[in-house]
């Protein structure tokens, strides 16, 4: 990454050993250490507590695929135009459907995508859930019921919503910058 990260002055914290041990992991398995998480390396305690409900969220057990989480990540950052976002979860539904169009489509229009009707369900409740949280009732989860989701996949699919909704407002806030090697991963 060349440049600033984000746009605020915060300089590096002492970092954890497991936080050490973390950043590794990443450069092992990614080739990078994502800024999102050199963002938050101002403060360790903000920086685990981020990395922990990401990786559970994203990683951990769910009826959800790992893809059916980076799509939520980027329907709900399309809707709040997170470059951030949209660069790195664009990157990993491309990745991970090995499907380059398809990645494209959901950082645009997920609707333009050819999805099952499971998957359209579920990113028309995330997108609801961005949009108009106060909206949502009993016939929106009745709908993802229909859809074959149970009712602990949609507490996932709301979490995930919520959580993605919370990054893409910190990082809209400190104009949080994604690592270069995001724009040329899975083309």
């Amino acid at each position: 990454m060349t440049g600033k990260i984000t746009a605020l002055d915060l300089a590096l914290g002492e970092l954890s050993e497991p936080t050490k041990a973390y950043f590794a992991k990443c450069e092992e398995k990614l080739g990078l250490v994502p800024n999102v998480l050199r963002a938050y390396a101002f403060d360790d305690k903000k920086l685990r507590a981020f990395t922990d409900m990401y990786n559970d969220l994203m990683l951990g057990e769910s009826g959800l695929s790992k893809l059916e989480r980076e799509m939520i990540a980027v329907a709900v950052s399309s809707i709040n135009h997170c470059y951030y976002c949209l660069t790195a979860h664009g990157a990993a539904v491309r990745q991970l459907s090995g499907d380059p169009l398809l990645g494209e489509m959901m950082v645009m229009n997920f609707r333009a995508a050819d999805l099952s009707p499971k998957q359209t369900a579920m990113l028309e409740f995330a997108v609801k859930l961005t949009q108009e949280p106060a909206r949502i009732v009993e016939a929106d989860r009745a709908a993802l019921r229909q859809a074959g989701f149970s009712d602990r996949d949609i507490w996932d699919i709301a979490s995930t919503a919520a959580f993605f909704n919370m990054s893409n407002r910190v990082a809209a806030a400190i104009d949080m910058r994604p690592n270069d090697e995001y724009h040329a991963m899975a083309r």
